[in-house]
């Protein structure tokens, strides 16, 4: 489905480790990247931090695995439902709005993953940065990518376009700046698409 991320290095994930990233990726998420300790994540997942440090070698390989792991099922979620979307352009356009909300409502109250890790990550050194930049890149070739189908010629711009009120939304949505931004957004992009 487009673009992806450049290949991070990732472990392989033991019972333990998959306890310890589970409490990770709700104690990142609710809290902060910088916020969250190896001692917290290894007391919640009931896990020794030698353990941690065994299975995933640092703190940062967990934000790693973290964020990897919520990019990839995004992606599936997403394809799911573009896949049960019919073959008109302009309704899978559409459709990736309502799959935002439907996460958003479910997985992200907080906002957007990628949007809070990159708050803490700026750095393009972090093993994590290409994760956050490339979910990003790989939504912006999806949107091309749908309305290439729609008008070739101004596929770029409307990409750009549709990435913009995509992300804006999420960002909304996180902050609580006004009720159902997402929606709002996709009303946008219908209008933009005409």
């Amino acid at each position: 489905m487009g673009t992806t991320a450049p290949n991070p290095r990732r472990i392989t994930m033991t019972p333990a480790a998959r306890r310890a990233l589970t409490a990770a990726a709700r104690l990142f998420y609710e809290r902060g990247l910088h916020a969250v300790g190896v001692d917290l994540i290894a007391a919640e997942a009931g896990v020794t931090k030698k353990t941690l440090y065994d299975r995933f070698g640092s703190k940062e390989q967990i934000v790693v695995e973290y964020l990897a792991d919520r990019d990839e099922r995004w992606r599936a979620f997403l394809a799911e439902r573009l896949d049960a979307t019919g073959p008109d352009p302009r309704e899978r356009v559409l459709a990736v709005f309502d799959a935002s909300r439907a996460w958003a409502q479910e997985f992200s109250p907080k906002g957007c993953s990628m949007v809070n890790a990159h708050a803490e990550i700026s750095d393009p050194a972090h093993p994590a940065h290409p994760i956050i930049t490339g979910q990003k890149r790989w939504m912006l070739a999806l949107f091309t990518r749908l309305t290439e189908e729609i008008a070739p010629e101004t596929a770029e711009s409307t990409g750009r376009a549709l990435m913009l009120l995509h992300e804006g939304a999420l960002v909304a949505h996180g902050l609580g700046v006004f009720p159902d931004a997402i929606a709002q957004a996709r009303e946008q992009a219908r209008a933009l698409l005409g």
